[in-house]
């Protein structure tokens, strides 16, 4: 698993500790070959990221994007200000924004939101058992 970062913000990224998050979660989800580019990006640029992909004309605090390559299975786009002013750690957003490169959808259903909700739990308390 390789995993891509590019920080266009002033968030300090610790890279092991996003590798290690992507390394768990593709590991339970028997995908431990996968590349990933992970994007860090300001308010305005993933408001307009919102705006342009989802017709969503306002922040959010993570989105994802398949990439039509196959050296990789997309990109997680997160926006630290957003995600850190509704108190969610930006790990937590990381594994979000790959579970749905995986295919997981809490906008499809219930259901689906929360099955998505428990693989969620699951994989973070991995994680923060982990450290």
């Amino acid at each position: 698993m390789k995993l891509e970062i590019n920080n266009l913000t002033k968030f300090s990224v610790d890279k092991k500790s996003f590798s290690q998050v992507a390394k768990i979660v593709f590991k339970g989800e028997n995908r431990i070959t996968e590349n990933i580019s992970l994007a860090f990006v300001s308010k305005e640029e993933i408001q307009k990221l919102n705006k342009d992909f989802r017709k969503k004309d306002k922040p959010t605090d993570v989105l994802s994007f398949e990439l039509k390559d196959e050296n990789y299975l997309g990109e997680v786009v997160i926006c630290p200000e957003v995600a850190e002013k509704r108190g969610e750690k930006v790990e937590e957003v990381f594994v979000h924004g790959i579970l749905h490169l995986l295919g997981y959808d809490h906008e499809k259903s219930e259901k689906d939101a929360r099955e998505m909700e428990k693989i969620e739990k699951f994989y973070l308390n991995k994680i923060y058992g982990a450290r």
